[in-house]
């Protein structure tokens, strides 16, 4: 079985490529995946609990610094 990871990689991988085609930056595609990603998960999950997933990912932004541990 193909890991989630694998798949949704090689579907962004294609955007960016065909995005670059039409003069559009990753950044630029980036953020509009990101508008879709929040659609989804305002479909499934309560607002508070996206906010604490948003909050846990800026928390572990920067790469030198150690990682809270990953929610459950």
């Amino acid at each position: 079985m193909v890991a989630i990871s694998t798949t949704v990689k090689k579907h962004v991988e294609a955007a960016i490529a065909e995005a670059a085609e039409t003069g559009y930056s990753a950044e630029d595609t980036a953020r509009s995946m990101l508008s879709f990603v929040m659609a989804i998960y305002r479909e499934h999950r309560e607002i508070p609990d996206i906010i604490e997933e948003l909050q846990y990912t800026i928390d572990n932004l920067d790469p030198n610094k150690e990682h809270a541990f990953m929610r459950p």
